[in-house]
């Protein structure tokens, strides 16, 4: 009863998500409170229960990253980018999309892809600003771009991390294992591309002779805190990379970065908070707590059981079935959650594989049925809710449906391709 209770509440809030007919910020902290009235999340654990509760490595390292972005935001830097790539591209809407897409999938398995779409799409606010053109198609493939980039490595999307604890694999494991289909996934992605958004290119002349006319150096307003910043970001970058031998978390290097940025900024803390996107961390508490009420009451856990049950010894279907499954599910719930509630149910079917290889199969395709599921649905993965965001705050609002009309597509493609590459690498 309290299971099927939790899932009605999820389902009618992601309606009311889905269809933007009532606030999404309010539709979830009210599923959230009505979860926590009827007992359907497990009480004050919900604040501090790793896998039924608030994510808060998720919350604090995007509050430490809006941080870091608001105060280099102060030197001008992010116009200079703009107006560098939209010089490098001559203004040609396709190719600018490219360029961006290329540097976010290149920085998002080092990074990874929530920090890269707050680097990148303040950047491409800017450009599409200077050019007069709209910023939601740029925003929308950047995202798309960084959750297949960030699906490369360790450390490039979280659900790998979760995944890479749990199941003892390296960073070297996803390199060697995962970047090969990224790779394939990506090129294809950015031909199609070509397709998705081909009515939303357009190229001024006019608007784009005065750009090219611009003086990118002249918008660096502040040359000595830019430096001082680059400094600081470098490092953070690194401890992002050496968070598993530091054994430090990267939200905590998130907010070490966020401190020492305020003390070589010596800048106003009042006007850098304002840059924080306040209502997506609300919005990503109240996601967590409707998620753990669908953890509390068994709903993912029986469905991870009846997936067990259904394909038993199969383990070409078990894998197919943890592709498109994580795929499916993955692009309806924050995959952070879903991968640390399917991640113990996919180690018992992992555990019963008749060798290492297989067990190793398994897991490979259950991270990239989640990471390409990311790209499902506007709330799919962290980077979306959070580039939704920031366009919402600049003036270029994209709805839920025009994101995950082209998420669909995109997630689809991924997970076919995905399902080829698992079978000839592991089962052919």
């Amino acid at each position: 009863m309290t299971a099927a209770l939790a899932l009605a509440i999820f389902l009618v809030a992601f309606y009311f998500i889905a269809t933007e007919k009532a606030d999404k910020l309010k539709t979830v902290l009210v599923a959230a409170g009505a979860m926590a009235v009827l007992g359907l999340i497990p009480g004050d654990e919900v604040f501090f229960s790793e896998h039924e509760g608030i994510d808060w490595n998720v919350i604090l390292l995007l509050f430490g990253m809006m941080v870091i972005v608001g105060i280099i935001k102060q030197t001008g830097v992010f116009d200079y980018l703009a107006i560098w790539a939209a010089k490098r591209s001559r203004g040609r809407p396709y190719r600018l999309m490219v360029m961006l897409m290329i540097i976010t999938a290149v920085a998002s398995p080092f990074l990874d892809n929530v920090t890269t779409i707050m680097l990148v799409a303040p950047v491409t606010v800017v450009v599409c600003n200077r050019l007069r053109i709209p910023a939601q198609p740029y925003l929308i493939a950047e995202v798309l771009a960084s959750n297949i980039g960030g699906a490369a490595t360790l450390v490039g999307d979280p659900p790998n991390i979760i995944i890479g604890s749990r199941a003892g694999l390296t960073f070297n494991d996803f390199l060697v294992h995962m970047a090969p289909i990224v790779v394939v996934v990506f090129v294809v992605f950015v031909a199609l591309t070509r397709v998705l958004f081909a009515k939303s290119f357009r190229y001024n002349p006019d608007r784009v002779a005065e750009v090219m006319a611009l003086q990118e150096r002249r918008a660096i307003t502040d040359p000595k805190l830019l430096a001082r910043c680059m400094v600081v970001l470098a490092l953070v970058v690194v401890g992002f990379g050496l968070h598993s031998v530091l054994h430090v978390a990267p939200s905590i290097v998130a907010l070490v970065g966020a401190g020492v940025m305020f003390l070589v900024a010596r800048t106003d803390g009042g006007e850098v908070l304002r840059e924080v996107e306040w209502h997506t961390l609300a919005f990503f508490a109240g996601l967590f707590v409707m998620v753990a009420g669908l953890v509390h009451t068994g709903v993912i856990a029986a469905i991870g059981g009846w997936v067990v049950d259904v394909f038993g010894d199969n383990y070409f279907v078990a894998a197919t079935a943890l592709l498109f499954g994580s795929g499916v599910l993955g692009a309806f719930f924050d995959n952070i959650p879903y991968v640390a509630t399917m991640a113990p149910i996919v180690e018992d079917v992992v555990a019963q594989a008749p060798d290492p290889g297989t067990g190793q199969a398994l897991w490979w395709a259950f991270a990239l049925g989640a990471d390409f599921g990311g790209n499902g649905t506007a709330v799919a993965a962290s980077a979306n809710v959070v580039a939704i965001g920031i366009a919402a705050r600049s003036g270029h609002r994209i709805s839920f449906w025009q994101f995950t009309r082209y998420g669909i597509v995109v997630t689809a493609l991924s997970i076919v391709i995905a399902w080829v590459y698992v079978w000839l690498r592991y089962f052919a």
